[in-house]
């Protein structure tokens, strides 16, 4: 067979299967050659360029070029963007991706360590209960809100997502914050409430939210309303936000302020010994924040929206 015949085989060949979509023994038969030709026939053609096959991976995600640009910039394992919103609608959605993410990744016998708040709390909500995995464990990260923010705290997240794939949940029975700074190291070093961090630093995967800039964070509504100004040590020029109710500045460390010193919630540098801390936070609110933790090496995988995305590629 010339070169030229050949060519034009592997042209008809591949026109057949790829154009016609006739299946590879009808072409066989057409062509008067073996069904195991045929299959050499249609590799030689992509091979050879004869056939290019495009996966157009914009249908997947259409912020692909964003989420790698984003991945690069700041060494993240991965990120997943999504279509932005409304700040109501925008927590939930970030939730729904978290979920599915998470579904995707856990294994068998994997312990979730759990921050708390809004976000978390749809991750948990809205995680498939297909999923069914009874012998993986959530473990909360930080200390307790009390009744009024009681739903998105860490220890009921923990439980919200045990009740959705038949895990199990670790209890923490210790408040957010203690009124005196030398208080922390005595809470911190009981059995109850130390083994619990020690399962959480233990963990193979975080999830974690990030809080805003002071005046934005749920902690400043529920404790700190009066001492966040201009000039105070909550600051926005000393304060980026928040990981695991720890406030840190623009680098991604531990600020210093009286706040980091009462907080029940585990140290950041436990925290960074997670193999895989999932991130999920969006909104202008929260820019500053998400990159002091990507600076800080906090994260690992990051969950945001297309306009948080932006804000943080293009600063």
């Amino acid at each position: 067979m010339s070169l030229a015949d050949d060519k034009r085989l592997l042209v008809e060949i591949a026109s057949l299967y790829y154009e016609q979509g006739l299946k590879q023994e009808e072409i066989a038969k057409r062509v008067n050659i073996s069904r195991s030709l045929v299959s050499k026939y249609l590799v030689r053609s992509r091979e050879e360029g004869i056939v290019e096959i495009t996966i157009h991976d914009e249908y997947a995600s259409p912020y692909r070029a964003l989420e790698e640009q984003l991945q690069e910039k700041f060494g993240l394992e991965d990120v997943i963007c999504i279509e932005s919103a409304g700040r109501g609608l925008q927590n939930k959605l970030l939730g729904i991706a978290a979920a599915k993410y998470l579904a995707r990744i856990i294994k068998p016998w994997y312990t979730i360590s759990v921050s708390a708040g809004t976000t978390v709390h749809e991750a948990a909500a809205n995680f498939p209960k297909q999923s069914q995995m009874t012998n993986v464990s959530f473990v909360p990260l930080v200390g307790g809100m009390g009744m009024e923010h009681i739903t998105i705290q860490s220890t009921r997240v923990c439980e919200l997502f045990a009740s959705r794939c038949g895990g199990h949940a670790v209890d923490l029975h210790a408040p957010i914050t203690v009124d005196e700074p030398e208080a922390k190291p005595v809470f911190m070093k009981q059995s109850f409430i130390k083994n619990v961090f020690d399962e959480g630093e233990s963990a193979d995967i975080a999830l974690v939210g990030i809080g805003g800039i002071p005046i934005y964070s749920t902690l400043t509504d529920a404790y700190l309303s009066d001492q966040v100004n201009v000039d105070s040590e909550y600051s926005q020029d000393k304060i980026a936000g928040d990981i695991c109710y720890n406030f840190i500045n623009h680098s991604g460390q531990l600020a210093d302020c009286s706040w980091n010193k009462r907080v029940l919630a585990i140290d950041l540098e436990r925290l960074k010994k997670v193999p895989r801390k999932i991130a999920v936070s969006g909104g202008k609110e929260k820019v500053e924040g998400i990159r002091a933790a990507l600076k800080g090496n906090l994260v690992d995988v990051l969950i945001t929206d297309e306009k948080t995305a932006r804000d943080l590629v293009e600063q």
